[in-house]
């Protein structure tokens, strides 16, 4: 399986060709990496384009090289390899088109593609070993084979995926889907390769009995792998569970061998940490999902479960297998001389260490909940970790070309480093990925500080008792169960904190200790060493104190000696303490604007600088489909809402409005929501009548759900967070509009869109301050997310042109009174009907407001009479003089 001088001629050319795929496929998955905020359908992608189109372009390629090189034939034929790779590209092109523009029969033509090439595949595999002698690694050759019954099989299930069959459903197929492609395509062909490619990357002998369990393994694999498909389609989560364990099982046996050689010899290269690395994160994978079914209460839960899994098992796993496999075979079958593959792998290799360290510390780092510009810096670096191959790669094959050129025709005998040195540089990369990351984190909680500060001490002088007080505090419902707990002065006190809740939670004491931040199931604790006086804990996501998750330390049996000062006193809220601005007096509340300083106050006759651009209010036509896949992320942006005032916002892709979705009655509306903040959140979409309990759930940082309802009725409709506070959620930005064109809707010139929505500021740069929004006292009114834009940006229009202005008033409190000055409505579309409509017969009149309450929308449509400039107002006029004002500018 070595590559000498002598395969540097037609050899070489067909790995350079038949990896090209793979190169090509990595390489847009950099792009849409880099790019996927503007790119639809990204999550989809960037998973597929991994494992969809590099992965499974490598195991094509490789398995068959493997296969050829077990079975020692020494001629294979590439006719059919080129045909199966080109086949299984298109259809991979399809799929990825069919899933980007919403077309399912280009998906269900993509998928037959794919099937078929991976059929095709294993079948040439068969009939080559069948024809083959006996072999010492036959085992392998049958892994391969299983592993190709595999991918049609996952390729269906996508497919049914993309069909959107119902929430519940879609919940057995994700984990089916999963299973056979990543368990099944991926890991079989692995787990077969492994067993002789993993002492050649060591440079050691195959274990002894290696070979015996890899095939009592094979059974095992392949039976648990048709429980789990199974068991998920039939919807009995515990055979599941249990089947996903047996599968761990398994691989495990498989892999001992693989193990003690690395105990025997550990790894001192990329390749081998890389592939040491994917194997780790895929037994971990197993063993978390595996519990996570078992656990879950539903499949709806179990597929977002599953989605969860698939992170670590697409970039700790296939991606860290993929390019460790590669940097260590693409110097050996480009050949060319012990020195070339020598230098060429020395390029690949280099900064192993840190690339390895920062890859994995990152990929521990995203699972666990974080604020998202930390989420974002670690991101970067995973992905820069990863990314370096595609940059050395090149390099490599220019110093394997240049080796060539210029190698003696007497060769020096390689000298090799000392191990101590070796192991030195390797820990001192390995400490500079380390501190890359940490300092990652660090730069991210600077910039968005998720602990607390230590205020007071607990003690007050109390002497300790040496005794301890537990209590267990379940978080559920908006409460901690139970919300208080009494300690004898002196006591070490030590809380235990469950979230049972859908929403992220925490639980953290004045004096600054916290449990951090807790998805649903997880536990936190918090430990006071000596309680000495009453202690205040709340939960510090912003506006979860306000709903009432707050709690009490009572400290009993209090020494008089001991008994706090009047100067020292501390005062809660329950005891008379007054609450300013969400923050307790005594204590600090850093999640909420008003904790970090003073709120900003808007300069409504501020002008922005020259080149201001307002949102674009033009909507776009209903698109031709009459389906509509689409992707909304939850995420925390920071942005500009009046000149000069930036606010921290909770956002649906980034904007506040979030996309305008536009269609016509009996359209059917696919959803994807993820989230990637760092606070639960969830949606709801006015525009369809369905169930909320599935739906409309709030999901965890990091988790995501699809569902799907078909628009029945006309209207501008509203979709929102709907995530306990729902007030605070809108008010810092998770809102927009669907609209559904009437039946016969006539066309007009020009067609606007305007959502008006309140301002609550925090200090600059923080989120909506909750007290205000609690006492309905707004900084400001504004159409789509900024104050006065467009007086500053004016909407155009042609004297004598019709235009058409939809409005929704998204609140959450305030309502509107929508007015253009200067002109008359001859049309007024209000919640599903017409007011007055033009050319109906005998109307006559008009209309001079589209009255609205919060969550209420219409459109009006008008002429301008002249040019001249007109402006549009919310004609409650406080409104309008703080913000919620624009101009159209009208010519001839």
């Amino acid at each position: 399986m070595t590559a000498g001088p002598g395969r540097s001629g037609p050899r070489l050319r067909w790995h350079l060709a038949a990896n090209s795929g793979v190169i090509a496929w990595l390489v847009g998955l950099l792009g849409v990496s880099l790019a996927h905020p503007f790119v639809p359908e990204s999550r989809w992608l960037l998973v597929h384009l991994l494992l969809l189109g590099a992965v499974t372009n490598a195991v094509f390629v490789w398995s068959a090289h493997f296969a050829d090189a077990l079975l020692k034939n020494p001629s294979p034929s590439r006719r059919g390899q080129v045909v199966r790779l080109v086949v299984l590209n298109a259809g991979v092109l399809a799929v990825v088109a069919g899933i980007v523009t919403g077309t399912w029969t280009l998906t269900l033509a993509g998928a037959v593609g794919v099937g078929g090439a991976a059929a095709a595949h294993g079948v040439a595999i068969a009939l080559q070993g069948h024809r083959a002698l006996p072999s010492r690694f036959g085992a392998s050759v049958r892994y391969y084979v299983a592993a190709s019954a595999c991918l049609p099989v996952g390729a269906a299930l996508g497919t049914l995926l993309a069909r959107h069959l119902g929430e519940l459903l879609h919940g057995r197929l994700v984990l089916a889907h999963v299973a056979v492609n990543v368990l099944g395509w991926l890991g079989l062909t692995v787990l077969g390769t492994l067993l002789t490619l993993w002492p050649t990357i060591l440079r050691t002998r195959i274990a002894e009995g290696a070979e015996r369990q890899s095939r009592q393994a094979l059974p095992v694999l392949v039976v648990s792998l048709v429980l789990v498909i199974a068991a998920a389609l039939a919807g009995v989560r515990v055979v599941t569970g249990v089947a996903l364990l047996g599968y761990l099982a398994a691989a495990l046996w498989s892999l001992r061998p693989m193990l003690s050689a690395a105990r025997a010899k550990p790894p001192q290269t990329y390749a081998a940490w890389s592939v040491l690395a994917a194997v780790a994160w895929l037994a971990v994978s197993l063993a978390w999902l595996a519990g996570l079914v078992l656990l879950a209460p539903d499949w709806a839960a179990a597929g977002e479960a599953t989605h969860r899994v698939a992170v670590p098992l697409a970039a700790g796993f296939a991606a860290q297998v993929l390019l460790g496999a590669l940097t260590y075979l693409l110097p050996v079958v480009r050949g060319g001389g012990p020195s070339v593959v020598r230098a060429t792998t020395d390029v690949l290799e280099r900064g192993a260490a840190l690339r390895v360290v920062v890859a994995n510390a990152g990929l521990v780092l995203l699972l666990l909940p974080a604020p998202s510009v930390v989420r974002v810096l670690v991101s970067a670096l995973v992905l820069a970790a990863y990314a370096s191959f595609l940059v050395l790669l090149p390099l490599a094959l220019r110093t394997a070309r240049r080796s060539e050129s210029t190698a003696a025709p007497t060769r020096a005998r390689h000298q090799p480093e000392p191990l101590a040195e070796v192991r030195t540089r390797h820990t001192g990369w390995a400490m500079a990925g380390l501190s890359a990351v940490v300092l990652a984190v660090a730069l991210g909680a600077a910039v968005d500080p998720t602990a607390l500060g230590t205020a007071s001490a607990a003690s007050a002088g109390v002497a300790a008792t040496g005794h301890t007080t537990s209590v267990r505090v379940e978080a559920r419902d908006m409460r901690f169960h139970p919300d208080s707990v009494d300690v004898p002065a002196g006591n070490r006190l030590v809380i235990e904190v469950v979230n049972r809740d859908s929403d992220v939670h925490d639980l953290a004491l004045e004096t600054g200790q916290s449990t951090g931040r807790l998805s649903t199931g997880q536990t936190g604790r918090v430990q006071v060493d000596v309680v000495g006086r009453d202690l205040d804990g709340w939960c510090t996501i912003v506006g979860h104190r306000q709903m009432g998750m707050v709690f009490s330390v009572n400290v009993v049996d209090v020494p008089a000696a001991a008994s706090p000062k009047s100067g020292n006193a501390h005062h809660s809220p329950r005891q008379g303490g007054t609450m300013q601005g969400g923050t307790t007096q005594g204590g600090t509340m850093p999640h909420d604007s008003a904790a970090r300083g003073a709120a900003v106050r808007p300069d409504f006759l501020a002008k922005p600088p020259a080149g201001f651009t307002a949102r674009d209010a033009r909507l776009a036509p209903a698109p031709g489909s009459r389906v509509h896949r689409v992707s909304l992320v939850a995420q925390e942006v920071e942005r500009e809402v009046a000149v000069g005032v930036r606010q921290r916002l909770w956002t649906f892709n980034g904007t506040a409005p979030g996309p305008v979705l536009h269609g016509r009655v009996g359209d059917r509306f696919e959803v994807t929501l993820r989230n990637d903040a760092g606070m639960g959140h969830s949606i709801d979409f006015h525009a369809g009548a369905l169930a909320p309990d599935a739906p409309m759930r709030t999901i965890a940082p990091g988790g995501s759900l699809t569902f799907s309802f078909t628009a029945q009725r006309a209207g501008i409709w509203m979709y929102h967070c709907s995530s306990m506070p729902m007030s605070l959620h809108i008010a810092n930005g998770m809102f927009g509009a669907v609209v559904i064109d009437p039946p016969r809707l006539p066309r007009v010139d020009r067609e606007y869109l305007l959502v008006q929505s309140e301002l609550y500021l925090g200090a600059q740069g923080g989120t909506a301050d909750p007290a205000k929004v609690a006492a309905e006292r707004p900084d400001a009114t504004v159409f789509n997310g900024f104050a006065n834009q467009y007086d500053h940006d004016q909407l155009k229009a042609r004297a004598g042109e019709r235009v058409r202005v939809w409005v929704l008033d998204a609140g959450p409190n305030r309502p509107s009174s929508f007015h253009v000055v200067g002109s008359q409505f001859d049309t007024v579309f209000l919640e599903g009907s017409y007011l007055t409509r033009r050319g109906s017969a005998g109307t006559v009149g008009g209309a001079q407001a589209l009255a609205l309450q919060p969550a209420q929308g219409g459109f009006v449509e008008l002429s301008f009479p002249e040019a001249g400039d007109y402006p549009f107002v919310s004609h409650i006029m406080v409104d309008a003089e703080r913000g919620a004002h624009g101009v159209f500018r009208i010519t001839r």
